[in-house]
């Protein structure tokens, strides 16, 4: 065993006595404190996007999707609305819809003004915000089975009893698969492939490729609502595991790699800190930042590929007039 390897080690053992006098409250907290330790023990540090979403992180997205500089929300919401007559020809009536990481319903109403579902399952890590969601959707469409699941939907879950005789419709909107490593991607398209069962079909949203002045203004708002968006990872690490983050200590930024096709979003620290959690210290310099989030951006040609990687084939592929954003018709291959 290598120096490096028996360090690494030892640091692993000195959180994992950590987490075991914490006494946190539950399995997701648990979980949330072995991630944010283990992350930010790595050079470069970094956190998992996916803890943007307690309920305070839900309402600023949902914030940044109105900005004038984010265009794929509104880019999505035309597509779905102009090729909804389309898509309802592919999916089987009477199916029931899953939305992989669900948050406001304005999306899905739109696939269910179109197409005849018999239930939907909205999966979201954030239990409060999705309840709230399903509620209004429910008094909406009354006539709709409404089964909403916590979880995390980047793992295995179990479907509810209630929809297990139905045809399977995924749906995972927004550019949220590019806030996956490619190869992550690929592994949860066939983790939603296996939930969803044989026949399986989905719905999903990828952005593409474009200028880089375009990109830069969506993520970096003039408003700050996307910085007080990153920011608020920091908020939940405080108020959830004890985090002691001076949040004036940090700031936003968002950035295009160019080589890599991915936007990148980072919390800059602007000084030297030293930040503690759960009896673990955490060492900053100037300019050092926790890398926080991607958002790749793809070619239809790319996203195929993808797709077929994991055992998906793609149906038929809609993009606006000016080929900012896609929307994809997944079926899963034999």
């Amino acid at each position: 065993m290598r120096a490096g390897q028996r360090v690494q080690e030892s640091i692993m053992n000195v959180h994992a006595s950590a987490l075991a006098e914490a006494h946190l409250p539950d399995e997701q907290t648990t979980a949330f404190a072995r991630e944010a330790i283990e992350d930010l023990s790595q050079q470069p540090k970094k956190l998992s996007p996916k803890y943007f979403y307690d309920a305070t992180g839900s309402e600023l997205f949902e914030a940044i999707t109105r900005l004038p500089e984010y265009y794929p929300t509104r880019t999505e919401l035309a597509i779905l609305k102009e090729r909804g007559s389309e898509i309802a020809k592919i999916i089987p009536e009477h199916a029931a819809l899953v939305e992989f990481g669900a948050g406001a319903t304005t999306k899905v109403r739109l696939l269910l003004n179109h197409c005849k579902f018999a239930a939907y399952v909205p999966v979201d890590i954030s239990g409060d915000f999705l309840k709230a969601q399903a509620n209004g959707l429910k008094r909406d469409f009354p006539a709709l089975g409404i089964y909403p699941v916590a979880a995390d939907f980047t793992t295995p879950f179990e479907l509810p009893k209630a929809v297990a005789s139905m045809p399977k419709v995924g749906f995972f909107p927004g550019s949220t698969i590019g806030n996956f490593e490619p190869h992550e991607a690929q592994a949860f398209l066939k983790s939603a492939r296996a939930i969803l069962g044989r026949g399986a079909q989905m719905i999903i949203g990828a952005d593409l490729e474009k200028e880089e002045r375009l990109l830069h203004a969506a993520y970096n708002d003039a408003a700050g609502v996307t910085a007080r968006f990153n920011l608020n990872v920091l908020v939940r690490i405080n108020r959830e595991l004890g985090g002691n983050f001076d949040l004036s200590a940090f700031t936003h930024g968002a950035i295009y790699n160019h080589a890599r096709h991915r936007i990148e979003m980072h919390l800059i620290s602007r000084k030297s800190q030293t930040v503690r959690l759960l009896g673990t210290s955490f060492s900053f310099k100037p300019g050092e930042s926790i890398h926080t989030e991607n958002s790749y951006k793809y070619s239809l040609e790319r996203f195929a590929a993808l797709a077929q990687g994991a055992g998906w084939r793609v149906r038929e592929s809609w993009t606006d007039a000016a080929k900012m954003f896609s929307v994809h018709a997944l079926e899963a291959a034999e």
